[in-house]
């Protein structure tokens, strides 16, 4: 499959790829500059010419997405002298992250908030998880980008999401939301955990959090009710409204905190080389 072909398909299934660049070439080089590859998690697709240019290129595109990497890197390679190729030019690469998701959102229930709310998260640029053990909850269509999760254990999902991660609990049942509470608490390294409920549910979950020896500053960090006061109404959509904004609100948040540090960006690199009301669990 050729770079443009590969970069399509990994877009409409929502996965996370590097487009590789040649920018610049010098002397002899495998390949003339506009050459393109495509560099996914487990697959490289098309070539900027192979050899170990195209293996440290690999790993750097790699390290990206490892990283969620959202800003271009400019790299220059002395192929003779750094890489042990015969060529002896010298070529620089454009590292351009594409389908990036800026939060993996994981939304445990697929009840009739949680069908409100995916399709809003579903045009973000976020990777959702949309996790129920009730296959007849589901709709016939699952937005595009968004990972349909069943499973009879829903609280071993919390593993599967990686560190900084934002989960969305509106399960149909209260036992499960608590122990997919105390799952996430125990975890304790998500970006954002918001619970649907009301102030009278909190305080019963925090009561019963405390007794499991949870620590006040970690309860503290669970949201509920989730979601933005502001935004009023018990209708399904409203109350997704509401929730999204809020997830929107924390990532933007955590995304600007990100670009002022300036990391990967190109400007660094070029003199060197060129951020609610009860519903499905009720209160």
């Amino acid at each position: 499959m050729n770079w443009i072909s590969a970069l399509a398909d990994l877009q409409q299934r929502g996965e996370a790829a590097v487009l590789v660049t040649i920018i610049e070439e010098r002397g002899s080089t495998p390949r003339n500059a506009g050459s393109k590859m495509v560099v996914s998690a487990e697959k490289l697709y098309d070539t900027i010419g192979g050899g170990h240019l195209e293996y440290k290129a690999q790993q750097i595109a790699r390290e990206m997405l490892e990283q969620r990497s959202r800003e271009p890197r400019l790299e220059r390679f002395s192929l003779g002298a750094s890489l042990g190729q015969c060529c002896g030019g010298a070529t620089v690469l454009l590292f351009e992250p594409m389908g990036q998701p800026q939060a993996h959102i994981a939304v445990f229930g697929a009840g009739h908030v949680g069908r409100a709310l995916v399709p809003l998260l579903a045009s973000l640029p976020c990777k959702v998880s949309w996790i129920d053990s009730r296959e007849a909850e589901f709709p016939e269509s699952i937005p595009a980008g968004v990972e349909k999760v069943l499973n009879d254990e829903v609280v071993d999902e919390v593993e599967n999401m990686p560190a900084g991660s934002y989960f969305i609990v509106m399960t149909h049942n209260h036992a499960l939301d608590l122990e997919l509470t105390a799952a996430i608490l125990k975890c304790n390294d998500f970006a954002y955990f918001g619970l649907i409920g009301s102030d009278t549910k909190r305080a019963k979950f925090e009561h019963r959090l405390r007794d499991r020896g949870f620590a006040s500053e970690t309860v503290q960090r669970m949201r509920c009710p989730m979601g933005i006061a502001e935004v009023k109404g018990k209708l399904p959509v409203e109350i997704a409204v509401s929730i999204a904004g809020e997830v929107i609100a924390t990532y933007n948040a955590t995304f600007g905190q990100e670009k002022a540090s300036g990391e990967n960006s190109v400007a660094k690199l070029l003199p060197v080389s060129r951020r609610a009301p009860p519903a499905e669990s009720g209160a």
